[in-house]
């Protein structure tokens, strides 16, 4: 539970911290853009530089940016290997296996085997960058503050931009709160005998009914008191608030989305004059 990435913030006074959330917003659309549309070899190889350029500059350390790939390792290893026994090719297979006679088998190319790869590095550098600059460089109050300012003009056609901005910040603060309940949860119930390591599927699931049970109550508990709270606070919406910090886009942030953009046509540019192995 504690590998959880969302909603975990290192403090730093790096370059990257010190981005407009804005920015870092428009970076992350430009980057999901350049990952998907990076179809040469080189291209991935240019994507993976460009990240561990950033997190060089944002002073992370790279062993709490693995720890937060560990809950999904087991997506990324599911995806490949999907990927790896149903992509055809012509060339002759390493090896075949017939699952079902006369209706399923799977046969492993060389092909397969490094689309597989392609792709697991593609997920692998989607969830760097994304929690790079979402999670571990930039505060949940940031972020949301961002999200409003960038979707301001929605207003105008009665978009609630306020209160979704609102439920986001909420969402994000209690992530890390809701992990450390499950966590303490789990230890009292371990404390009184349950397992929950061992038997088969279902055992297991029943064995998360002593947790999920607690976490819900207590979810639904500080909920109420979150609300009780902002409506003693005379919380009414967005109208007429005003923030402590106003962000204000700065010279590095306009730099840094020009580079963001150059770094988007220099992976279009790799895949039409690249000669490397293609998507």
């Amino acid at each position: 539970m504690d590998n959880i990435a969302l909603g975990q913030y290192y403090e730093g006074n790096s370059v990257i911290h010190r981005l407009d959330p804005r920015s870092k917003l428009l970076f992350v659309i430009v980057f999901i853009v350049s990952i998907f549309v990076a179809k040469d070899i080189y291209a991935f190889a240019f994507l993976a530089a460009a990240v561990v350029l950033f997190v060089a500059v944002s002073r992370v350390p790279i062993r709490i940016i693995l720890k937060g790939l560990k809950p999904l390792t087991i997506i990324i290893i599911f995806t490949a290997v999907l990927n790896m026994f149903w992509t055809t090719s012509d060339a002759d297979p390493i090896f075949s296996v017939t699952i079902i006679p006369n209706f399923w088998t799977m046969t492993l190319h060389w092909k397969g085997l490094i689309n597989a790869g392609i792709l697991a590095l593609r997920i692998i550098l989607l969830l760097i960058g994304t929690t790079l600059f979402f999670s571990y460089t930039t505060t949940p109050i940031e972020l949301t503050d961002g999200l409003e300012k960038g979707l301001a003009p929605l207003k105008k056609i009665k978009v609630p931009v306020h209160e979704f901005a609102m439920m986001m910040t909420i969402a994000l603060r209690f992530i890390p709160t809701l992990v450390d309940e499950t966590t303490k949860i789990m230890n009292a119930q371990k404390a009184r005998g349950a397992e929950f390591s061992s038997g088969g599927l279902i055992k297991r699931a029943k064995a998360l009914i002593p947790i999920i049970i607690p976490l819900f109550v207590s979810s639904f508990r500080r909920a109420e008191e979150l609300a009780t709270a902002m409506e003693c606070r005379c919380y009414h919406g967005g109208n007429g608030r005003t923030r402590m910090k106003v962000l204000k886009m700065k010279a590095r942030d306009y730099i840094f989305l020009l580079l963001s953009i150059a770094m988007l046509a220099g992976v279009i540019l790799i895949n039409i004059y690249a000669n490397g192995y293609k998507l």
